[in-house]
């Protein structure tokens, strides 16, 4: 079966799948080869670094202690924004630089980036007044480089309830609407991590940096890794080693050197989903609360999600908690907005928590804190980068790569120049982002012809984009004896051949989303999901009993 698409990319430079076969070969390879570039951590920061690196021409591998996008990269606020409040802060360059930036990855994504209509009611008294937001708004158009077509549009008080009937009514003053991009974090992290491995990079999960190696200068020559699943430990050598670990960089930072007078404040956010018969919102809403923070109500497939709080974190890192009183500040906040709602705790369908690392700025409170990113160099020669916001990682990536080539260019390694302004993601191989919704229609009825229904078709051709081809010729691997559907078994596929899924919990949770969006769903079909996965793996029982524990413990965090 072949969907018949021009795409502008070039042919791809690997067609072996990203894949736990290619795991293995990497893992063994790793004595033997001689990187240019060590990435540590495999977040959206990590992965675009390791896709501008490898695409300049260096040799590159990225090693991630847990899953691809396991961390904040799968549990922000799901948006690629431009930092509109960040003008309150006059951070104009940041406002500019992400401004920018979300039309690129539109561009280079629009299977995983949807540019939605944001509505920002204000209040009488409240942060946004009618003038100031007007006035902010032409601003931001302006530093973002917004198209016509996604310009501010300023709205009178009646016109605000006619978008959404929901909002409380007193007090209300008028409103703005601009366009933001809505996104899926990990996956967006996930389509990059496959670029960078379709161009050459080698890419390992569940692999912790346990030591660095040092020439006899004292200067860093390599890492010392264990294959989390395994527990074997491998050696890998690298002219230039990045620490791109998020909220864990100074833990990576403490086995080589302390970096004096810079620190991380690390600071949680909290967001609930519900079904969107219990909120349901026209479109997306923006308001800022009494204390400074920012929330956002967000209708996504048929729920509705609403966060963030921004509270100081130091706790469980793999794994944030939700409070009782995280969950109450955001109740609150709902109440005030959307009265009429009657939102209760029992509403609550599932919950995430995502810690975010940003540059310690004293006398500052984590909402005032810049979202900029900075990076730090170790006398050892170590780069960390830390810092920055989802939107701005290709701007990241390209800053520190430049850093890097500069360095490799004093021993003699040269590079080419950045492409990734112009570069498709894995799946977004189209001539133009308006190409992707006829392509999706087109895919989802070529489905059919495999048994799918015209539903889950769309929701197929919708994630994937021009990868659904290869979605699609998995369907001689399926198992006909097996009780999941065939929609769930092309996708499980994937993700284990395609996408280096280890776990039910990678497939659960940063493949398809499945245990923010849709819990009761995982509930379903967790169990053959796991069978599933142990006849391909061929897992021991202890083995499988070990993912099944995992699995029910992230559904358990998720109910809150």
């Amino acid at each position: 079966m072949v969907f018949n698409l021009k795409l502008e990319s070039k042919e791809r430079i690997r067609v072996n799948s990203f894949s736990f076969k290619q795991r293995k070969n990497i893992f063994n390879e790793l004595s033997t080869a001689s990187y240019d570039v060590i990435v540590v951590g495999g977040g959206i920061t990590g992965s675009g670094i390791t896709l501008d690196a490898t695409t300049r021409g260096l040799k590159t591998l990225l090693v991630e202690m847990q899953d691809f996008a396991a961390g904040t990269s799968s549990r922000s606020t799901k948006l690629v924004h431009g930092g509109l409040r960040y003008l309150k802060q006059f951070e104009i360059k940041m406002v500019a630089d992400v401004g920018k930036e979300r039309a690129i990855v539109y561009e280079n994504a629009p299977h995983v980036t949807h540019p939605e209509w944001m509505l920002l009611p204000f209040y009488k008294g409240g942060t946004f007044g009618k003038y100031s937001t007007s006035f902010g708004l032409r601003v931001y158009d302006f530093l973002a480089g917004v198209k016509r077509t996604e310009r501010r549009r300023m709205l009178t008080k009646e016109e605000v309830l006619g978008h959404e009937p929901l909002l409380n009514s007193e007090g209300l003053v008028g409103g703005g609407e601009y366009v933001e991009y809505r996104t899926d974090d990990a996956r967006l992290t996930i389509e990059v991590a496959k670029k960078a491995y379709e161009q050459g990079a080698d890419l390992l999960n569940y692999a912790k940096v346990s030591n660095f190696i040092y020439d006899q200068s004292g200067k860093i020559k390599g890492i010392e890794v264990i294959d989390q699943l395994t527990g074997t430990k491998f050696i890998a050598n690298g002219s230039v080693i990045v620490n791109a670990a998020g909220p864990w960089v100074e833990q990576v930072i403490e086995m080589d050197e302390k970096i004096t007078g810079k620190s991380l404040l690390l600071t949680k956010g909290v967001h609930l989903v519900f079904d969107r018969q219990k909120l349901p919102l026209h479109q997306p809403i923006y308001f800022d609360t009494p204390d400074g923070r920012m929330i956002f109500a967000i209708p996504r497939n048929g729920k509705t999600y609403v966060g963030t709080t921004d509270t100081v974190f130091h706790e469980n890192l793999k794994n944030p908690g939700i409070t009782l009183e995280d969950k109450e500040y955001i109740l609150q906040s709902i109440t005030k907005m959307f009265p009429d709602a009657s939102i209760r705790m029992s509403d609550i369908e599932s919950t995430w928590a995502g810690v975010r690392p940003l540059i310690q700025q004293e006398g500052k409170g984590p909402s005032e804190i810049s979202r900029k990113d900075e990076v730090w160099t170790s006398k050892t020669g170590l780069l960390t980068i830390a810092g920055g916001k989802l939107t701005g990682y290709r701007k990241m990536a390209q800053s520190i790569t430049d850093t890097i080539c500069k360095r490799l260019k004093a021993q003699g390694i040269e590079s080419g120049p950045c492409v990734t302004k112009t570069l498709r993601l894995s799946g977004g191989e189209f001539k133009k982002s308006s190409v992707y919704h006829p392509y999706v229609e087109d895919c989802a009825k070529e489905l059919t012809k495999l048994g799918l229904t015209f539903q889950d078709g769309l929701n197929i051709a919708s994630m994937y984009g021009t990868n659904t081809n290869q979605v699609a010729e998995l369907v001689s691997r399926v198992i006909p004896s097996s009780r999941l559907p065939l929609a769930i078994q092309l996708t499980l596929l994937y993700s284990i051949e395609y996408e280096m899924a280890m776990t039910p919990v990678d497939y659960f949770m940063r493949r398809t989303g499945a245990i923010f969006f849709d819990i009761h769903w995982v509930e379903q079909w967790k169990k053959d999901v796991i069978s599933y996965m142990k006849l391909v793996f061929n897992w021991s029982s202890e083995q499988t009993s070990q993912y099944s524990d995992e699995l029910e413990a992230r559904l358990a965090e998720a109910k809150g």
